[in-house]
């Protein structure tokens, strides 16, 4: 019975059964009653502050690209419109052209402004350098 009690130690002595020794010195951290608290550090709140300024920078930056998306799509869409226009002429770069829909509702190209005339006005355009028809200012 004596022997059980000479085996037991204190919670705050650091014994290694295999080596059959005290390694205290040894450890990574402090392992006396004095030593500071081992504490954890809160990493969930650092988490979802994280969580938010990454998804507000991800949804700016899809607002962006969804913004550039719309644009593109609405040049496709004027320039796809336009070129399957009516027209009898060949229209010059930098040129401001006019685009209107004639009783049948097909659109036709002409050089007439919206002001000179009574032609269901669909928009003003200028063909670039690139051959792309770009919005003008009504």
């Amino acid at each position: 019975m004596q022997e059980q009690e000479e085996d037991k130690r204190p919670d705050n002595v650091v014994f290694d059964e295999e080596t059959n020794s005290y390694n205290a010195a040894l450890m990574p951290y402090a392992t006396n009653v004095g030593a500071p608290v081992i504490t954890t550090p809160d990493t969930v709140t650092w988490k979802n502050v994280s969580i938010d300024k990454v998804n507000k920078q991800v949804k700016a930056k899809y607002d962006e690209l969804k913004a550039e998306y719309d644009a593109l799509m609405e040049k496709f869409e004027y320039n796809n419109l336009i070129y399957s226009a009516k027209f009898n002429f060949e229209p010059i770069v930098g040129e401001i052209y006019h685009l209107y829909r004639d009783k049948n509702q097909q659109p036709f190209l002409s050089i007439i402004a919206p002001t000179q005339c009574n032609f269901d006005f669909v928009g003003s355009f200028r063909l670039n350098a690139d051959k792309m028809w770009e919005t003008v200012g009504e």
